[in-house]
């Protein structure tokens, strides 16, 4: 069964499950096959026997992915790349020179050097800012042709209402007549928790890598659109550029996808305890958790977020400094201390020397990236046993 990606009549769980999935007309085949041809055959020049000519420009396994995602992310467009940061790359890329971002200055790692050590390079500045909502009117430039956001924000979790961040733009659209693109990361809570497309966002990325595929054995990224203006020049640059990912990557992605739904509310489940445990700790100085009802603009989760749900992402300050940060990171038996996030297993890392090592130290302990900042994606083993996990690696760390 296919299911249009513009009909809401299903649920998410059976939307990911046959969004992008047609029965194989000729096998029956209810599982995809991959096609791992690099070219197709033609009747006669330029009339292809079927719909593919090459497969840099289209791949059945890179559609009915697209298919998927586009359908989970109430958006009329998707596009696969190679990685999450090809992704980042290409919309850049579709900006003109001597353009202007503004971004939340907590931000992914890769993101930051993307736009300090790359983007400049073309002729695209990029201004960080604390709060997007407070400080974003006075930052917007002549040129400023996209807003870059976070919500939650890595690492530190920082929930951005991205409807009012669409209303500032519209407002100075209004008096300028011109319209930065809103970009929402939206990595750290899927397609299942939230749909910024719905918020305001003009585009939404992801590192497809982490939740979307979901087993850590795909590098991947994609992003999604309603706009048929934005669809064409992005499938443009990507044909152009050539960042795509290969068909078995595609099929792999499309089959993490059909159980994003489940991953995540185990993970969500699981995070939510453990922050829960954490914030009772007196060995613990803060926690940074979308969940909890004391988290700063918990109102905004309950907007955007499914359920209220707070994802699966969790980062917090231990005491003891970078050696406790070290010593807790290095105790855990089931979180692996490694980079990445959104995986079946569970991982932990120190960001200020891992994923955000590369941002100057004033400037990330600034957006709240300290020494003892410990970030945990929460697999979706037993709860209870991680709950034990985190809290015998807490007591070596105090130790």
């Amino acid at each position: 069964m296919t299911v249009d990606s513009s009909e809401n009549t299903y649920g998410f769980g059976t939307q990911a499950i046959h969004a992008g999935a047609p029965i194989d007309p000729t096998t029956g085949a209810v599982i995809e096959p991959i096609s791992l041809s690099t070219t197709f055959g033609q009747l006669e020049p330029a009339k292809p026997l079927g719909i593919y000519e090459y497969s840099r420009s289209a791949n059945p396994n890179r559609d009915n992915f697209e298919a998927a995602v586009a359908a989970l992310e109430k958006a009329k467009y998707a596009l696969a790349l190679s990685s999450g940061s090809a992704t980042t790359a290409l919309v850049i890329q579709s900006l003109p020179v001597n353009s202007h971002i503004v971004s939340s200055g907590d931000v992914y790692g890769g993101t930051y050097r993307y736009f300090t050590k790359v983007a400049n390079t073309h002729g695209v500045a990029a201004t960080f800012v604390p709060d997007l909502v407070a400080d974003l009117k006075a930052n917007l430039k002549e040129n400023t042709r996209l807003v870059w956001l976070e919500t939650p924000s890595n690492p530190t979790l920082k929930v951005t209402d991205i409807a009012k961040v669409a209303e500032i733009l519209k407002e100075h659209e209004f008096n300028t007549g011109i319209k930065p693109l809103l970009v929402v990361d939206n990595t750290f809570l899927s397609p299942y928790v939230s749909n910024p497309l719905s918020h305001g966002a003009d585009v939404v990325v992801h590192s497809v890598t982490k939740y979307i595929n979901g087993h850590s054995d795909v590098v991947m990224g994609v992003l999604a659109t309603n706009s048929d203006d934005l669809h064409e020049q992005f499938r443009f640059l990507q044909n152009a550029i050539g960042s795509i990912p290969s068909p078995f990557d595609s099929w792999l992605a499309h089959r993490g996808l059909k159980t994003l739904h489940l991953r995540v509310r185990q993970a969500a489940t699981s995070a939510q305890a453990i922050a829960e445990y954490l914030s009772k700790s007196d060995k613990v100085i803060a926690v940074n958790y979308p969940g909890l009802k004391s988290h700063l603009n918990h109102d905004v989760v309950v907007k955007q977020h499914r359920d209220a749900l707070g994802g699966g992402m969790i980062s917090f300050r231990i005491k003891g400094g970078a050696d406790a940060a070290s010593a807790f990171t290095s105790s855990t038996k089931l979180f692996t201390l490694a980079e990445s996030l959104g995986g079946i297993e569970s991982l932990i890392e120190v960001p200020a020397v891992m994923t955000h090592g590369g941002i100057p130290r004033a400037e990330r302990e600034a957006n709240g990236v300290y020494d003892d900042l410990i970030r945990v994606s929460v697999g979706i083993e037993d709860t209870e046993d991680l709950l034990q996990d985190i809290e015998q690696a807490l007591n070596a760390a105090s130790a």
